[in-house]
């Protein structure tokens, strides 16, 4: 096994998180949840919105290799698709919005990290792997919520890492087993009561269960810490080097041959990222706290993509290389010959440098208001963003395996550099006012202004196509009452507005007459609205522990309806499922109904066992409410119409998932999860004209036994029963590349087959 080899990083993670305490805590009991990113704190029976937690504790007795992993097996109204057959890239979606590491998907939840926002300046996306699990102390998913800013459209994930008082222990754990997959992860947390450290360092490698698809993440997250009496101070690094290869969709007929299979390599995507923080707080009196947090963050990703090529022979004999009937020129401005070395395949690279930095300053006033018990936090925030982003294409042919061999000549219209400034200002406020004991009213509100400066850098582009200057601004409110009707039982109603700005990758894919392949060939910047969404959502909460002795019995039962407005999609344009274009097409709605439960049981049967037991269903109806023209995903030389009811791709209809573990003696483990996700429709088939994707059934199990305190054996496998399903699906063109059999026009990416890791863990 490789030694993973970096410095040790101390930092600190302050009160600038999600959650208000930073002692160690059992989620699944705590009912004290955060109000704005960088903090504040409140019942969660008083606010009138959605909220699920995740524990260190939990994370580490799931085995998950990473949150979003968890977040797909345990958490209401989520799901994953495995677009990218990577591991640490996947597309996390709740409610049917999504935070995705795919550019071109339409995002739709922002994300943080002790109260910084992590979404990528660039397209909004989200790089899950750039945060090692280890490290999670706390994290919760929240529905639709103003305060937490920008592309907050469905909900928010705010994650806060461990410190030396949070996490005070260390510990080394390893463990290694199928696809060559092994994991080596130290964490070590320390604490004097004023100073304290954490740091995490984690490897993980695999070969990859499909053909050419080798992983490997180096990454490194720490804090330092001082604890005052009235004040804390907090210094976060992180940095990370990681080399994911994920193949994305095969074709359907290839994958009945051989299930490892792809369809074109490499696709490869490295990310570099250094992050730091400086957060903390002060109590300026015992109802008055001020916190607040500056950051600095680099992200440098580099993509290679092996494709397929929608160049060919000209047809009028002329020996040239034409795209739709015209000439293709090189980036030295020559018409390129027709050969077989250009012939048959695209290298798309691409290199994308962000930097952000910024900061937000808050107050949290607790105080009786007309002795009424009241919570206001008024705060503002500032980020600002440059990106320097950089494609070619390289024209080149197949090998017998469909990878790509270079020619050295690149196309001038795929030639990219573009330099993008985004400034963001924000200005929020939530307060929840106890009308009485047993109801209490939330009032929030956020206003965003955003501007994107764009500069085409590329000398051979005369006109400068990429340049514009754009500005966005909205005052996005909320309000909602919650009533606790009985002892136990809880009632709640929201209304929430949230918006999200066009990002500059969109505005500089916008022109269906000259569509861009993603994620590399930007060609113009038609202007595009931002997309507001407008929630409702209601229901009842509550517990029946009085029918559990020495244990806990939650449920809750609840509807939301959210409608998009100018919500924006990518439009397919050409034989290249990446190639198109970002539109607004009018209003888009999903709305449904979730019901969960959770039941936690000591000595259930005997006095050595206790039981845990969660359950999640959700239906989730996601349709266009607007008709809009789309290619025919049959046909790329017919355009077809979108109608208003047409299901939205890729979002299942019905999704439920239980886990059911049992501790026996408190030293063994043992846990069994399900989940089930129907049937959901095809991307790039926004009018639903041909047969769905299959929904399936997946279970994995896992085991632990602690021979001593202090050291662990644990296990699990994944797909217990081999079953082969499918995650995610979209149209493409596969004859071209395999031949005229491969007639079907279905790419689809394969979930991994059954397999199995064990380790060790070692705590001090």
């Amino acid at each position: 096994m490789k030694k993973i080899i970096y410095f040790g990083f101390v930092t600190l993670t302050a009160t600038n998180s999600v959650f208000a305490e930073d002692k160690p805590q059992d989620l699944g009991i705590m009912n004290v949840v955060g109000v704005s990113p960088v903090g504040g704190s409140i019942d969660a029976d008083k606010l009138p919105t959605t909220v699920q937690t995740v524990s260190s504790q939990q994370l580490e007795k799931a085995q998950t290799i990473s949150l979003s992993e968890y977040i797909n097996r345990f958490l209401g109204s989520a799901h994953v698709n495995e677009a990218q057959n990577n591991p640490l890239q996947p597309d996390i979606s709740y409610r049917g919005f999504t935070a995705s590491p795919l550019m071109g998907l339409p995002q739709g939840l922002s994300t943080y990290v002790n109260g910084v926002r992590f979404n990528e300046p660039f397209g909004d996306t989200v790089n899950w792997d750039l945060i090692p699990q280890g490290a999670i102390d706390s994290m919760a998913l929240y529905s639709s919520n103003p305060v937490y800013g920008l592309n907050s459209l469905g909900g928010a994930i705010a994650i806060k890492t461990k410190t030396g008082f949070s996490s005070p222990k260390h510990q080394f754990e390893v463990y290694g087993g199928s696809f060559d997959r092994h994991s080596e992860e130290l964490t070590s947390g320390w604490n004097n009561g004023t100073w304290g450290y954490f740091f995490d360092l984690h490897h993980f490698e695999e070969a990859g269960w499909r053909d050419f698809s080798p992983t490997k993440a180096d990454q490194a997250f720490g804090t330092l810490s001082w604890r005052g009496d009235k004040g804390s101070l907090d210094l976060t690094l992180g940095a990370n080097d990681n080399d994911m290869r994920g193949n994305g969709p095969t074709p359907i007929q290839l994958l009945a041959q051989n299930r490892k299979a792809v369809f074109t390599h490499p696709d490869q995507t490295i990310t570099r990222m250094f992050f730091s923080e400086l957060a903390g707080s002060y109590d300026v009196t015992d109802k008055i706290e001020v916190s607040g947090n500056t950051y600095f963050r680099q992200n440098r990703m580099k993509t290679f993509n092996g494709d397929n090529s929608d160049y060919s022979a000209c047809d009028d004999d002329s020996g040239f290389l034409c795209g739709d009937e015209t000439p293709v020129m090189n980036t030295n401005g020559d018409l390129i010959s027709f050969d077989d070395s250009v012939n048959g395949a695209t290298r798309n690279s691409s290199a994308t440098q962000m930097r952000n930095k910024g900061g937000t300053l808050q107050t949290a006033f607790t105080g009786d208001l007309f002795k009424h018990e009241n919570n206001l936090t008024v705060g503002a925030s500032y980020d600002a963003a440059e990106t320097h982003f950089a494609s070619n294409t390289e024209l080149g042919s197949l090998t017998a395996t469909r990878g790509t061999i270079g020619s050295g000549i690149y196309v001038d219209e795929s030639k990219v550099r573009l330099n993008a400034t985004t400034e963001t200002v924000g200005v929020f406020l939530t307060d929840t006012f106890s009308i009485t004991d047993k109801l209490a009213a939330t009032v929030a509100g956020r206003y965003n202004h955003i501007s994107v400066d764009m500069k085409d850098q590329y000398i051979n582009d005369a006109e400068k196509n990429l340049n514009g200057n754009h500005a966005f601004e909205r005052l996005n409110p909320s309000a909602g009452l919650t009533y606790q009707l009985l002892k136990n039982v809880n009632v709640y109603g929201n209304y929430a507005e949230s918006a999200r700005a066009p990002t500059p990758m969109e505005l500089s894919c916008a022109d269906p007459e000259a569509p861009c392949k993603l994620p590399n060939s930007f060609l113009s910047d038609p202007p595009l609205q931002q997309v507001v969404a407008k929630t409702w959502e209601g229901g009842f909460r509550g517990n029946l522990n009085q029918l559990v002795d020495d244990g806990k019995w939650d449920w809750n039962l609840g509807f939301f309806h959210a409608i998009n407005n100018n919500d924006i999609i990518f439009h397919r344009a050409g034989n290249i499922a990446s190639q198109g274009y970002f539109s607004n097409v009018g209003q888009t709605r999903r709305y449904g109904v979730e019901a969960g439960t959770t039941i936690n049981k000591e000595s259930l049967f005997s006095a050595i066992d206790d039981w845990h037991f969660s359950a999640h269903y959700t239906y989730l109806n996601a349709q266009y409410l607007n008709g809009f023209d789309i290619q025919n995903p049959l046909n790329a030389e017919e355009i077809v119409q979108v109608q208003k009811g047409d299901k939205i791709p890729s979002i299942p209809e019905h999704i439920f998932k239980a886990a059911l573990s049992v501790d026996l003696w408190k030293k063994a483990s043992l846990g069994f999860d399900g989940m089930y996700n129907g049937n959901q429709i095809f991307r790039g088939d926004e009018n639903n004209m041909t047969a769905p994707l299959s929904g399936y059934w997946v279970f994995n199990g896992t085991a632990e036994y602690k021979i001593t305190k202090k050291f662990a054996v644990f296990g699990k496998v994944n797909n217990i029963f081999d079953t082969n399903y499918n995650t995610f699906g979209v149209y493409g063109q596969a004859d071209e590349v395999l031949g005229a059999a491969y007639d079907d026009k279905r790419f689809v990416s394969p979930a991994a087959p059954r397999a199995g890791w064990i380790g060790v863990r070692l705590s001090l």
